[in-house]
C-alpha cells in the first residue's frame, strides 16, 4: 500500500479551478485502479499556508524525530512519508502560486527531507514518484516561451534536490489565448492524466 500526498496550490472556489478539473480526475482514476492507497489531500490554502518566520527557519535542524506535532515541521514529516506526491498547481507569473513556494520552504528540512554529507546535500525521499499537473495561459511547453518557464522547472529540481528524480509533468497550455478551444485543450490533459494514473 502507497501513501499519496495530493497539494493542491489554487484560491479559485470550487469547481472554477481547470487545474483541479484535470488533478481530480487523476486522482479519481488512480483511486480506482489502487483502492488500497490512501489519498491526503492538502489543499494550501485552506491548510493557511504562511511564510516562515524567524522561528520557522530556526527549526530547520532539529533533532531526529523531533517536531512532528509542530505546526510547521508537521508538514516536513507527512512529505517525507509519503511515498508519490501529486501537485497540483497554475503557472502563475511564470512561476508557481507563491503558497506552493511556501509550503516548499516548510518540506525542505535537514535530516528529514535532506541532508548535508561532506560530498554535499543528498536527498532523503528517494525511489518515491511525483506529478505535477499544471494549467498555462500560453504555450510554454515547447517553443521559444519555454525559456520562461520557471514554476515546472523549479519544481522538478526541488524535488530532485530532496532525490525525488521520478518527476511528470502534465500540462494544459495555451488555456488564456484568443481563439484556442480551451475546453477541448483540458479535456485532452484529463485524458493525458487518466492515462498517466495507470502508471503512476
Amino acid at each position: 500500500m502507497s501513501k499519496v500526498l495530493y497539494i493542491k496550490a489554487n484560491a479559485k472556489p470550487e469547481g472554477t479551478s481547470r487545474t483541479f478539473k484535470i488533478s481530480d480526475k487523476f486522482v479519481e482514476e488512480y483511486r480506482e485502479l489502487n483502492p488500497n492507497d490512501e489519498i491526503i489531500t492538502l489543499d494550501l490554502y485552506k491548510e493557511g499556508i504562511g511564510f516562515l518566520t524567524e522561528e520557522g527557519i530556526s527549526l530547520h535542524r532539529p533533532a531526529p524525530g523531533e517536531g512532528k506535532e509542530h505546526p510547521i515541521l508537521k508538514y516536513a514529516y507527512q512529505f517525507a512519508e509519503a511515498d508519490k506526491y501529486i501537485i497540483a498547481a497554475p503557472m502563475w507569473n511564470l512561476s508557481i502560486p507563491a503558497i506552493l513556494k511556501a509550503y516548499i520552504d516548510y518540506v525542505c528540512v535537514t535530516g528529514i527531507t535532506f541532508k548535508y554529507t561532506a560530498e554535499g546535500p543528498v536527498g532523503l525521499c528517494q525511489g518515491k514518484k511525483a506529478v505535477h499537473i499544471v494549467t498555462r495561459g500560453g504555450g510554454y511547453s515547447e517553443g521559444p516561451a519555454a525559456a520562461y518557464e520557471m514554476g515546472d522547472r523549479y519544481l522538478r529540481t526541488v524535488f530532485g534536490f530532496m532525490g525525488i528524480t521520478d518527476f511528470t509533468t502534465i500540462a494544459a497550455d495555451m488555456i488564456d489565448v484568443i481563439g484556442e478551444d480551451v475546453e477541448a485543450i483540458v479535456e485532452n490533459a484529463i485524458k493525458k492524466a487518466q492515462q498517466q494514473a495507470k502508471d503512476f
